[in-house]
């Protein structure tokens, strides 16, 4: 068996995309003849302090040479070369996005994320991105050879179709509120649409942005639908299947995705999609499946989904046509043997 060090910042629990996807790779590596265990990094990541580079220097000094370690990109792109360059065993980087991509940022901030991830990118032995969008990225933007990415997209569970049951059509909406993923901009489009009949459900944490949270509750009191809008905080698994099944349309206004798992979810239970185009969100839902507009464009998301709720033949094939994309999907087994086999490569 091989041996991999996975490190993983923070809490790997929450409920993420990012995390979600480091959660089912500690699980399923074993059964791809790779032995894993996950070391811990500190909870500050991305915007770590001298006390958590000190803390995961020392962490990455102790994985011995013999092993791989694969750290997780959250962390990976805000660390400093002599951070790095501590470990003794050949490194794999896994970019869920770049971390400078993030809305929100200041433009001194994205420049110094910037210049540590590409550094950074140039110290790993190989590097995994979550999608082809990601990858096409990586290699114009950072800089890194093609052959030294692997794509490994999320693996999407198979579920049951979701059965329309309600008069007033249920759009539904997942992800933690934060900048990047632009709620407000979600119910100002849909205050455009207040004449139609619709309930909106968003489901996601929201201690992770201050700002983004409030902007969110701002544009609920300006547009007066807080009637209709529902905020559900953070779901289990359980109570997340339980909302996609009640849904009639999935929304996703994100500025920016570098995959949206979310969005294979959505087409996992056959929903017609609203989403944007902004990263790798347009390769992953088909023409068929979604009506997909550029991101931050409050007017064209208000016409979509108006489209979407005012046609129900359009609606019905947009979910048929979502329905047949998601049985050609990754399974999370597919994810874990692509970087198993990149792991077992460079193994020393």
């Amino acid at each position: 068996m091989t041996s991999a060090v996975f490190a993983i910042p923070g809490d790997i629990n929450l409920p993420t995309g990012g995390y979600a996807y480091d959660r089912r790779m500690l699980a399923l590596l074993p059964a791809c003849s790779v032995t894993v265990r996950r070391l811990q990094l500190p909870a500050g990541y991305p915007a770590p302090s001298g006390a958590d580079l000190d803390t995961t220097a020392a962490a990455f000094a102790g994985v011995p040479a013999s092993s791989i370690l694969l750290v997780d990109g959250l962390a990976y792109g805000a660390m400093p070369a002599d951070v790095i360059d501590r470990a003794r065993a050949p490194i794999v980087a896994m970019v869920h996005h770049p971390l400078c991509l993030e809305a929100g940022l200041s433009k001194a901030r994205q420049d110094e994320l910037y210049t540590l991830e590409k550094a950074a990118l140039a110290k790993a032995r190989r590097t995994i991105a979550t999608s082809r969008a990601t990858a096409d990225t990586l290699v114009q933007d950072f800089a890194v050879p093609r052959e030294r990415i692997t794509v490994a997209e999320p693996g999407t569970e198979r579920a049951a179709r979701a059965v329309a049951a309600s008069a007033a059509p249920h759009l539904v909406a997942v992800g933690s509120i934060v900048p990047r993923k632009a709620f407000d901009l979600l119910v100002r489009a849909l205050g455009r649409l207040a004449h139609l009949d619709w309930r909106l459900t968003i489901a996601g944490p929201t201690d992770r942005s201050a700002a983004a949270t409030r902007d969110l509750h701002a544009a609920i009191a300006a547009t007066g639908l807080a009637p209709r809008v529902t905020i559900a905080g953070p779901l289990s698994e359980t109570q997340l299947a339980a909302l996609y099944a009640t849904a009639d349309i999935f929304v996703m206004s994100s500025l920016y995705e570098g995959y949206g798992m979310v969005l294979a979810e959505a087409m996992a239970r056959g929903l017609p999609i609203v989403c944007t185009t902004g990263g790798a969100a347009a390769d992953t839902v088909p023409d068929a499946a979604g009506l997909k507009v550029a991101p931050g464009d409050e007017a064209a998301f208000a016409d979509a989904v108006g489209r979407v709720l005012r046609d129900t033949g359009l609606r019905r094939r947009m979910a048929d046509a979502a329905w047949a994309a998601a049985q050609s999907l990754p399974r999370w087994e597919d994810t874990a043997a692509k970087i198993a086999a990149v792991i077992k490569e460079i193994a020393p």
